[in-house]
């Protein structure tokens, strides 16, 4: 498959080269486009690394909420990569992947508690410029999840915020990593942001 990434990858090499490329064949299959890109400046992908790395040991926020917050956070802004990529972290860590499949369509479909709906509304009001954050949402996720979980929720959209808005920048696209597990489809949203029936 060509690249359609809007910086050329690059040849990974080196010794910390092929330790990124063999990690991500055993956790994905095979070398993402996005390694190849930031692969241009290794220090910068060796910290992004190292804090995605450090953020998988936040512990006060439930796998499955935080799951779907960086997938709805994805969704919001249009990350292809990272949608595939969580919806197959989902599957891979034996979380809902029901539940994921329908992240791009939450506001349609049923298959949300209202605690999940709040977090992923949370998550989209955070990802919108200029941020539609209220009072009542939050204290709502405050009195529901406590100050730990609602700090690692906050945190864990930023994050995403952070990878999925420099994704859709650099142009790094769905590599069909569900696919390659035999996850069904995610769900779509129409344009006009009718869900399809």
């Amino acid at each position: 498959m060509a690249s359609s990434t809007r910086v050329p990858p690059t040849e990974v090499t080196g010794l910390y080269g092929a330790l990124v490329k063999t990690m991500s064949r055993r956790m994905l299959g095979q070398v993402p486009d996005a390694v190849g890109v930031m692969w241009h400046y290794p220090a910068l992908l060796k910290d992004l690394m190292r804090f995605g790395r450090r953020s998988e040991s936040w512990n006060r926020l439930d796998p499955g909420l935080a799951t779907l917050a960086t997938m709805a956070s994805a969704a919001a802004i249009g990350c292809s990569f990272c949608l595939d990529l969580h919806y197959f972290m989902s599957h891979d860590r034996g979380l809902d992947e029901g539940k994921a499949r329908e992240v791009p369509r939450w506001r349609e479909s049923t298959a949300f508690t209202p605690l999940e709906r709040r977090v992923m509304e949370y998550a989209e009001a955070i990802c919108r410029t200029p941020l539609t954050v209220t009072d009542e949402m939050s204290a709502a996720l405050l009195d529901a999840l406590g100050a730990p979980a609602l700090l690692e929720l906050t945190a864990r959209i930023g994050a995403m915020n952070l990878t999925a808005r420099s994704n859709v920048a650099l142009g790094i696209r769905s590599q069909e990593f569900a696919t390659s597990c035999g996850l069904p489809p995610l769900a779509t949203v129409s344009p006009d942001g009718v869900a399809p029936a």
